[in-house]
């Protein structure tokens, strides 16, 4: 039996949440409803402006990998922060959420770690300023193999292809967990990130065990505006094809088997992390054994459980709604 059931490597990122009006977004210079990323010192101002603020571990796979461990699996995940307050907390932070945050925080690191200042207005817009920090400059280096190696599945953000170094640990982490006999896969990201690395991503599809990405995404990918041409071209390269649309069915693809699991519609007070659960929940099915159909009901439902509160993490026990619906 192998250490960790899923790992997940991707950027650490704290988000940092505070209530502003629309006068202080203006006073401040921030574009409202938008992410912007900030250099060092505008993120050090904005930090030290937020009079009252709530703080989370965050980052797209990691919210995933917290989402896994609330739900009961062995859980690890590979990044960087640096030894200072805001990177102590988010190691301590991943602990509590029941995720081996398997990278101690760096002594002396080169830059501050990473955080996102999420700033919300009443009438429920967010808007973020992201300062990436150290978590960008993950390498080969903080992927070990006692960690990769180890792991039934491994969980990657297609972000990492942003630099060289992150792009080299993707693929060490990737080579390792495969040559032990795990599966791989991947997040597209957004279609931005697809866009920049398209050549590399459409390489990935057929090289890795499963792909999850929304529409938009899959359409970037295969540069075409009908989704069901961009699917059929990736269900003939990819071991695993999974579609989120929004409100509308999710489309799952492995092998000869198609299957579509409709969404139940729910009215989200914020969207932030729907993406990122529906990954936990999926990923759940897919490392205990079950069948597709049920996996990709998991997803929906971690989905719809996170976008019914402010947050990205759960708040509810999630494996309790799966007991509800007979899933597991």
């Amino acid at each position: 039996m192998k250490t960790y059931q899923i790992v997940g490597i991707g950027n650490a990122i704290v988000d940092v949440i505070t209530q502003a009006d629309d006068g202080y977004l203006a006073q401040m210079g921030i574009q409202k409803g938008v992410m912007q990323l900030v250099e060092q010192s505008r993120g050090e101002l904005l930090y030290d402006s937020m009079q009252t603020r709530r703080q989370a571990a965050g980052g797209s796979v990691a919210n995933t990998i917290a989402g896994l461990g609330a739900l009961g699996l062995k859980t690890g995940f590979i990044g960087r922060v640096r030894d200072d307050e805001l990177g102590q907390f988010y190691a301590e932070e991943m602990r509590q959420m029941g995720t081996d945050f398997v990278n101690p925080p760096v002594a002396g690191g080169e830059l501050p770690t990473s955080r996102s200042m999420i700033f919300v207005s009443p009438d429920g817009e967010r808007s973020m300023n992201t300062y990436l920090g150290i978590s960008s400059e993950l390498g080969p280096e903080d992927v070990a193999d006692s960690v990769a190696g180890q792991a039934d599945i491994l969980f990657l953000e297609g972000y990492l292809y942003d630099k060289d170094k992150g792009k080299a640990a993707f693929e060490r982490a990737a080579a390792l967990c495969r040559a032990a006999g795990g599966k791989a896969g991947i997040a597209l990201s957004d279609p931005f990130c697809v866009d920049r690395h398209r050549d590399d991503f459409r390489r990935l599809v057929g090289a890795l065990d499963y792909v999850i990405g929304n529409e938009h995404e899959w359409k970037s990918l295969y540069q075409t505006e009908d989704l069901g041409r961009a699917l059929e071209q990736a269900a003939a390269e990819a071991g695993m094809v999974v579609c989120t649309r929004s409100s509308y069915d999710v489309v799952l693809v492995r092998g000869e088997e198609t299957v579509t699991v409709p969404v139940n519609p729910v009215t989200p007070v914020d969207a932030t992390g729907a993406g990122d659960q529906f990954a936990a929940g999926f990923l759940y099915g897919l490392a205990t054994g079950a069948p597709l159909q049920a996996a990709g009901r998991m997803g929906c439902i971690a989905a719809a459980e996170v976008i019914g509160h402010y947050g990205a993490r759960p708040e509810r026990d999630v494996r309790a709604l799966f007991q509800a619906e007979g899933l597991v």
